[in-house]
C-alpha cells in the first residue's frame, strides 16, 4: 500500500487510540484484548501495514507503562513478531476471501499463529519462571481471538475501508 495521507491519518488515529487505552493501565484482561481489536481494527481499515506498524509498537509502550513486567522484556521481540503475522495474516486471508468469512478466517489463523509464535517462545527459547510463562500461554490466544472477532463485525460499519470486499 503506498503511503499516503488517509494511511498515515487512520494509523496515527489508531496508534492514539490504543495508547490511550494502553496508559489507561485497565486490567490486563481488558487491555489485551482491546489493543488486540485496534491491531484488527487497523489492519482492515486502514490497511495490513497499519496493523504491523502498531503491533510492533504496543510491546514497547506496555513495558514502559509497566503493563508487561519487566522480567517479560525479554519476550518484546516474540510478541512484536506475533502481530505482525497477527496483522499481516488478517490481511492476507481477507484479501484471498473477500468477504467476512476472509476476516473471520484471517483473525483465527493468525490468532493462532500469534499464540504459537509467542508460547513457543515462553516455552522453548526463554528461560522465564513459571508464573511468568504462564502469562505469555493462552491469554495470547484468548485476547486475540476476543480482540479481532468484534473487529470484524465492527469494521463492516466502517466507511471507507482500505480491505474491501468486491
Amino acid at each position: 500500500m503506498p503511503v499516503n495521507v488517509k494511511f498515515l491519518t487512520r494509523t496515527a488515529l489508531l496508534l492514539a487510540l490504543t495508547l490511550v487505552l494502553q496508559g489507561l493501565r485497565l486490567p490486563t484482561f481488558l487491555t489485551g484484548p482491546s489493543v488486540n481489536f485496534l491491531l484488527a481494527l487497523a489492519t482492515l481499515w486502514a490497511g495490513t501495514a497499519s496493523g504491523v506498524i502498531i503491533g510492533l509498537l504496543t510491546p514497547w509502550v506496555a513495558l514502559l507503562l509497566g503493563i508487561l513486567p519487566a522480567p517479560l522484556a525479554p519476550a518484546i521481540p516474540f510478541i512484536m513478531l506475533g502481530n505482525v503475522f497477527y496483522a499481516f495474516l488478517i490481511g492476507m486471508l481477507y484479501r484471498l476471501i473477500p468477504a467476512r468469512s476472509g476476516q473471520i478466517a484471517g483473525v483465527a489463523v493468525g490468532s493462532l499463529v500469534k499464540f504459537f509464535i509467542i508460547a513457543g517462545a515462553a516455552s522453548y527459547i526463554l528461560n522465564l519462571p513459571p508464573p511468568l510463562t504462564g502469562v505469555l500461554l493462552f491469554p495470547q490466544l484468548y485476547n486475540a481471538l476476543l480482540g479481532g472477532l468484534p473487529a470484524v463485525f465492527i469494521s463492516a460499519y466502517i466507511p471507507g475501508k482500505v480491505l474491501k470486499s468486491t
